[in-house]
């Protein structure tokens, strides 16, 4: 299954085909005239499924659909859609037709009965009218669910472009991170050895300055050394950790293989990545294991943003 981003946009628009007469025939009237709906989706990251719709008020009643098509096919994300209508008209002027100037005589008539001192209709009144009131009102409700479903196609191939770079990017840190851990793993029992005289070398130091071995045996005071030892040497080995981390690491790869809806799961694992990374540096008894710890937190810290942005 592919890993699809959070982040996209697309845009699809549709046109209602043109009313026809008795005949099957397009209505001369109506054929100048065409009212394009166009959608926009816009997605950003987000813990949930947040939809948001915006269109004309006489658009508002398709939203129960628009929302269930969107949640049919996103799971994750900020989700905003856009309708907007644009009525075109072919030339500069309308072209008025018999029984519209027919209408619009008698209701000028009427008026004018009514209200005797009115002004008479100008030419450009006339124009005006047959543009607008005197037209048919179109239905948009399919050409705008047609032209969502499209545009949630789009939105959809958007996201899978965006989640193959975001896989790729994922991928470089995960090797990263694996050659700091196979860097790491060598120093540790030479590390670990050296801090191990170190600390006999201080405790020699402590039992002289304060005459402790004047009045406790030697070989009490060898085999305490010892057991003091081999528990500091505990303390600063990071052998677990490294182990730990490796497997966070092939836990990621797997997923991101794998692909479909990750993004929690990958947010846990790069959690877990950072408190390993933290311990390391917590326990690091050299200047070595220090410095790859905070590579590694700075791997770690560019693998969280990228996956904020995963389904």
């Amino acid at each position: 299954m592919p890993v699809y981003s959070m982040t996209g946009y697309a845009s699809a628009s549709s046109q209602p085909s043109a009313p026809t007469d008795s005949s099957g025939v397009a209505s001369p009237a109506s054929a100048a005239v065409h009212t394009a709906v166009t959608v926009e989706l816009r997605s950003v990251n987000g813990r949930f499924l947040d939809l948001g719709f915006r269109m004309p008020e006489d658009l508002r009643g398709l939203e129960p659909a628009l929302r269930e098509l969107l949640t049919g096919k996103l799971k994750r994300g900020k989700i905003e859609l856009r309708i907007n209508t644009q009525r075109d008209v072919e030339g500069s002027w309308p072209q008025p037709q018999s029984d519209q100037l027919n209408r619009l005589s008698r209701l000028e008539g009427t008026v004018q009965n009514w209200l005797p001192k009115a002004q008479p209709l100008s030419v450009h009144e006339a124009l005006q009218w047959c543009k607008g009131g005197g037209a048919a009102t179109e239905k948009l409700d399919e050409p705008a669910m047609e032209a969502a479903r499209k545009c949630v196609e789009g939105l959809l191939e958007a996201r899978e472009r965006e989640g193959e770079k975001l896989v790729a990017i994922l991928m470089e840190r995960v090797a990263k991170l694996r050659e700091l851990a196979d860097a790491a793993e060598p120093m540790l029992p030479a590390i670990v050895q050296r801090q191990q005289q170190r600390f006999l070398e201080r405790w020699q130091e402590a039992l002289a300055s304060t005459g402790a071995a004047q009045t406790i045996p030697e070989e009490n005071l060898k085999e305490r050394a010892l057991n003091e030892a081999a528990a500091y040497a505990i303390r600063i080995d990071v052998a677990e950790e490294l182990a730990r981390l490796r497997a966070h690491l092939e836990e990621i790869a797997r997923l991101l293989k794998k692909g479909g809806e990750i993004g929690k799961r990958l947010d846990f694992l790069i959690q877990e990545l950072h408190r390993e990374a933290n311990t390391l540096g917590s326990k690091a008894a050299a200047l070595e294991l220090t410095n790859i710890s905070v590579e590694m937190k700075v791997a770690v810290e560019q693998l969280r943003e990228q996956v904020q942005n995963i389904e």
